[in-house]
């Protein structure tokens, strides 16, 4: 497998705490399925280090929230999940399993994340569904991003590199965001997305499987016309 695939030419993992669930010398999406499933059985450290306010949910005691984070009435936490210090959790999220999330990063109001590795800063802000994903540092999902994790037809998710068909080996697999990409609002991801670090979506942009390339910028194009409503009657 090409080098271009290993955690290092997409995040910056020094310092972190669970850079270990990264497989060394193997493709990010490693870190993911099977893997992070028996990173987080592994662990042992289950606390709720936070002041919590009426109306957050806990389901099941394999759930550990740092100090320092926010969760907010509303929002439904099913372990395991680790959420690391200052991690904000707004009202009506949804995390749903196998969650690992780095510091300071942001679930926001009606997002749902399963599954999913969110490094340190990494941000899903407005009605997001993160399934089966990993976003590097620093990363901006737009309101109504989607990034899907499963294809319709239920096979194992594969994507292009240049002229080589990869495959993952997961059925379920959603994008792999490089630190510091951003979205456009209402951004759909199908599986099987590798975006390079720096790269930028318009809003309304649906991307096919494939590796776009670090600091690459999607463009939808829109043909638009103007017409003067009197001369409609």
């Amino acid at each position: 497998m090409s080098t271009q695939f290993v955690p290092a030419s997409f995040f910056d993992l020094e310092g972190w705490s669970h850079a270990t669930v990264f497989p060394p010398d193997e493709p990010v999406w490693k870190a993911l399925g099977e893997t992070l499933v028996a990173y987080l059985e592994a662990w042992n450290d289950w606390r709720v280090l936070a002041d919590l306010p009426d109306g957050v949910h806990l389901l099941g005691d394999r759930i550990f929230i740092g100090p320092g984070c926010r969760i907010e009435p509303g929002a439904v936490i099913q372990g395991p999940v680790i959420l690391e210090a200052d991690v904000e959790v707004r009202t009506g999220a949804y995390v749903r399993q196998n969650v690992l999330a780095g510091r300071g990063t942001l679930i926001g109001a009606h997002t749902e994340v399963k599954g999913a590795i969110l490094l340190p800063g990494a941000k899903a802000p407005h009605q997001n569904y993160v399934g089966d994903s990993i976003l590097g540092r620093d990363v901006n999902l737009g309101a109504g991003t989607i990034l899907s994790n499963v294809k319709n037809i239920g096979r194992e998710v594969t994507f292009r590199a240049g002229r080589e068909t990869v495959h993952t080996g997961l059925r379920k697999f959603g994008a792999i965001l490089g630190d510091g990409c951003r979205t456009g609002c209402n951004t759909v991801l199908n599986p099987g997305v590798l975006m390079g670090p720096g790269s930028v979506t318009y809003p309304n942009a649906t991307l096919r499987s494939g590796h776009y390339p670090a600091r690459t910028l999607i463009k939808v194009r829109q043909h638009q016309t103007t017409v003067e409503l009197d001369r409609l009657r």
